[in-house]
């Protein structure tokens, strides 16, 4: 009875976590990030890795070096204005550098960077390789806003706080 007591608790937890003012300020950081994607998806396709094929036939290497400047772009765009808007509140992330953090940001993305290489990449086949890209990016919201929250702009620290501080080696 207790453990789905508690498991009710948590997930009414992850659910405030969800439907938050804060991931409304990630949703909006995250249309920013949209607009960056797409914006550098399309200029790198159509104009630096383009490769004319027969109509419908999709050029993957093309695709995927396309997807990985659009990626790159999107996830600084999205670190810088995450850090200064969406969880300028939490003052403790900002003791680490931003480099290391951003490392630590984009490690969290890694989940949702995959997943969204993959679905845009079953999705492209089928319809326009904008709108497969757009598709993969709405999927994987959610889950890089709660990684994001717990871990990279949240209480969690990369070390433990005695690890840390090479003061209290014995």
């Amino acid at each position: 009875m207790r453990s789905g007591f508690n498991l009710r608790m948590k997930f009414s937890s992850l659910l405030r976590r969800i439907f938050s003012k804060r991931f409304l300020k990630f949703g909006t950081v995250g249309v920013s990030g949209i607009v960056v994607n797409q914006g550098v998806l399309y200029f790198a396709q159509e104009y630096i890795f383009h490769v004319s094929h027969a109509r419908g036939e999709v050029d993957w290497l093309g695709l995927n070096l396309s997807l990985g400047l659009a990626i790159f772009f999107a996830t600084l765009n999205n670190f810088f204005w995450n850090r200064l808007w969406t969880w300028a509140d939490r003052k403790q992330h900002y003791d680490r550098p931003w480099p290391l953090q951003f490392g630590q940001y984009t490690l969290s993305c890694s989940l949702s960077i995959a997943l969204q290489v993959m679905f845009t990449n079953l999705l492209a086949p089928h319809v326009y390789y904008m709108i497969a890209n757009f598709i993969a990016i709405v999927f994987t919201s959610v889950l890089n806003f709660l990684l994001n929250d717990i871990w990279t702009f949240g209480r969690v620290k990369l070390l433990p706080r005695h690890a840390q501080s090479s003061d209290d080696a014995p």
